[in-house]
């Protein structure tokens, strides 16, 4: 692989090499599957709706489906007003859901396709609903495609009526399946009614039964979202991926929201539990002490392989601050710390983490994977945390890797298990120590690979 001088890197700045993000559609094309009953619609050509679903196909092991307004040469010189409003008509015909999701694409973007218009001409039957997000591809990631969703459901979806339904609304940021079931499970332990949208729970992890179903039974019901606006309080998982829908959501339906990391490691689930209980005057349960308890237990007793140890982290920004930290209260030192996607707030927060745990390392937004390498190989680390596409850094530079955040397409059963919660945090500490050991077996010789640890 080509090396870059550190000249040469510090000046690259309109090009980006194997980025760490993908595109915008994607995350929207995932919150909209997290409505029961959606039909997510890509508003351009047939080839952004086919990339869309096949890396999530090739995530989640499960046929994600999603209509497209199949654009052409003259919708590009004319507009695809005529495209979307076939579509939207066809899709209700032949499909039935109760709701399309329409996002738009690079080519619908940059012509200027309004929408809003659109949509409001369309043959929409009784009782069903369309909403949009605008998504081009050249702006921000599929995290910011994922919050565009999450707002154009508060927007044409979230009403505030004279009924307080006492409920918490949880937006839970672009984490998978299990995460937001484990979330779920958090909140009713404690005995906390609430609203989690979207949820992709029940649809992108559905099981074999021997019928297919279009439209799983998961997924968060449209009456629930609607709701949404009646709630005592929203709580936002993860900055950059929820607390836009969120603002929406306030402004909208006058609901007050908190801003929580999403709750990765220890440090981040705490603080999930003390503001719920600061906020909401709720007890936390026995059951929840306990999975704590054994998260300190199998920290503390791992510790000796974590202590000192140097890792590289990179992934979404709503995942690797709070990874940041857990890894921190590990033991081990946090080299290099990128995401793919922009915002100022990222770095700030990770460089004020590091100061304040007395640590040194590099922090980067809008970063990519060809700027972190080079970082590897001038200065080594002994892991390295982040999504599939991080293999090959691994092998070329001969470090230990972890598989973390989205997406993972070289591993079976990754999206079964929650990485959130304490019990997600005892599924880490297990994941990173195991590959920190299995890479000294595969280093060690003969002889020190017979003794035991």
């Amino acid at each position: 692989m080509l090396e870059a001088t550190p000249k040469e890197i510090a000046e690259r700045k309109s090009l980006r090499i194997n980025p760490a993000k993908t595109c915008q559609p994607i995350g929207a094309m995932y919150a909209a599957l997290g409505i029961h009953n959606c039909l997510p619609h890509s508003h351009g050509s047939q080839g952004c709706c086919s990339f869309h679903r096949m890396q999530l196909a090739r995530t989640f092991k499960e046929p994600i489906m999603a209509s497209t307004s199949s654009f052409t040469e003259g919708a590009s010189v004319f507009g695809g007003g005529a495209n979307l409003k076939t579509a939207i008509k066809n899709v209700f015909a032949l499909y039935n859901p109760d709701i399309i999701a329409v996002h738009t694409t690079c080519l619908s973007e940059t012509i200027g396709d309004d929408l809003p218009t659109y949509i409001s001409q369309a043959e929409i039957p009784e009782g069903k609903w369309v909403i949009h997000a605008n998504t081009p591809s050249y702006v921000g990631s599929h995290v910011t495609g994922f919050a565009n969703m999450v707002k154009g459901m508060v927007n044409y979806l979230s009403k505030k009526s004279d009924k307080p339904n006492g409920k918490v609304n949880i937006i839970p940021g672009y984490v998978g399946p299990a995460d937001m079931k484990e979330v779920k499970r958090i909140f009713d332990l404690i005995g906390i009614k609430n609203i989690l949208f979207p949820d992709t729970s029940g649809v992108v992890d559905t099981p074999t039964t021997g019928k297919y179903n279009m439209f799983p039974k998961g997924g968060a019901k449209i009456e629930d979202i609607i709701d949404s606006g009646n709630s005592k309080l929203t709580i936002a998982l993860g900055s950059y991926s929820s607390v836009p829908g969120a603002k929406v959501l306030e402004k909208k339906c006058n609901i007050p929201f908190k801003t929580l990391s999403v709750p990765i490691g220890i440090d981040a689930t705490d603080e999930l539990m003390m503001t719920l209980a600061k906020e909401l005057g709720v007890e936390i349960p026995e059951i929840l002490e306990e999975e704590r308890g054994q998260l300190v237990d199998l920290m503390l007793d791992s510790y000796q392989y974590f202590h000192g140890k140097k890792v590289a982290i990179f992934g979404d920004p709503d995942i690797v601050i709070p990874l940041t930290q857990f890894v921190i209260s590990l033991g081990m030192i946090p080299k290099y710390v990128i995401t793919g996607t922009p915002g100022e707030e990222f770095e700030l927060v990770i460089k004020d983490m590091m100061q304040k745990a007395g640590v040194e390392g590099k922090v980067k937004a809008a970063s990519d994977l060809f700027e972190l390498q080079q970082w590897i190989k001038n200065e080594p680390v002994d892991v390295l945390i982040g999504n599939t596409h991080g293999k090959h850094i691994a092998r070329a530079e001969n470090i230990a890797f972890v598989r973390f955040g989205f997406p993972i397409m070289d591993r079976y059963g990754y999206h079964y298990w929650p990485v959130v919660g304490y019990k997600g945090g005892i599924r880490l500490v297990e994941m990173i120590c195991n590959a920190i050991l299995d890479k000294m077996d595969t280093d060690c010789s003969d002889e020190e690979f017979e003794l035991v640890r």
